[in-house]
């Protein structure tokens, strides 16, 4: 059976190393060669892994613009319930679906925080947060080839927006956020999501405790949680709310382009920022607890 990198949310007592590539990890990695794994950009696992990551990011992409466009223009009462809901639903089927495959990351924040964690290899993230951008991309055309192009102008094609600009009787005004102030939310909201998700698929002996399906879900539910505060907090229309996945940023983006580049930055700056203060989290915990 091909030996998968990810981490065993199995309940198997025989199973005492985190499985990477093609070989076992018993540590995290304390050489520039093993952070590096620079053998991993030649591996056939790693790159059909990659592919898992590329289609699971633009199927993620595809189905989030699309909640975001749909839940708005219905002008339902509860928009942002609706569309914190519906993200969660689908961001737990394709951790499930791509999970046996490449780990089930389908964002570059998880990416660069596995490996920044030395859960994974820096070769592994770059190529994965590589194909999750592609990913990104792919399912921002896939959504703009079917939408009408009306709602594709209103809604900025689902993308991630901090200002608007609309009409008022003195000429046209921008409305929205602050830039400092979306950055502080993204850096704030990527660190809640990594701490009080995606540490627990890192803490390899309460996934395999939990299980699969409920860490996937767990993942899910913080997403929702964190996508509907972040949209009813700020109540400031033409902000889309945390991006919290650079992915699906960037797909809409460079397909619709204009006011989705204003800054755009932010989406990418933040999370990085969180990742790095995750990681230095990380390092003050005993290894055992991380890696056992």
């Amino acid at each position: 059976m091909r030996k998968m990198y990810t981490l065993e949310l199995e309940s198997d007592p025989l199973v005492e190393q985190r499985r990477v590539g093609d070989h076992e990890k018993k540590q995290n990695p304390t050489t520039l060669n093993s952070i590096l794994s620079p053998k991993e950009l030649f591996s056939l696992e790693v790159w059909r892994a990659s592919l898992a990551e590329l289609l699971g990011t633009a199927v993620l992409v595809f189905a989030m613009d699309t909640i975001v466009i749909s839940s708005y223009e219905t002008q339902t009462n509860m928009p942002h319930l609706i569309m914190s809901f519906l993200i969660g639903v689908t961001i737990t089927v394709l951790l499930l679906a791509t999970f046996p495959i490449s780990g089930g990351h389908i964002n570059p924040v998880i990416s660069l925080a596995a490996a920044l964690s030395g859960v994974i290899s820096l070769s592994r993230a770059v190529v994965y947060i590589l194909a999750q951008c592609v990913g990104g991309v792919l399912g921002a055309l896939a959504l703009q080839a079917v939408v009408n192009t009306n709602i594709e102008q209103t809604f900025s094609l689902g993308g991630c927006t901090l200002t608007i600009v609309v009409p008022s009787a003195t000429g046209p005004s921008v409305i929205g956020l602050r830039t400092i102030q979306a950055l502080w939310l993204e850096i704030i909201c990527t660190f809640v999501f990594l701490f009080g998700s995606i540490w627990i698929a890192f803490d390899k002996r309460q996934a395999r405790h939990l299980g699969r399906v409920v860490v996937c879900s767990i993942i899910g539910v913080v997403v929702g949680l964190i996508v509907f505060i972040s949209t009813t907090v700020t109540s400031a229309k033409g902000y889309a709310g945390v991006g919290m996945n650079p992915a699906r940023c960037l797909g809409p983006a460079l397909i619709r382009g204009g006011h989705l580049w204003n800054g755009h930055w932010v989406f990418w700056a933040g999370p990085a920022i969180a990742c790095g203060a995750f990681a230095l989290y990380t390092k003050l915990i005993p290894s055992e607890l991380l890696h056992n």
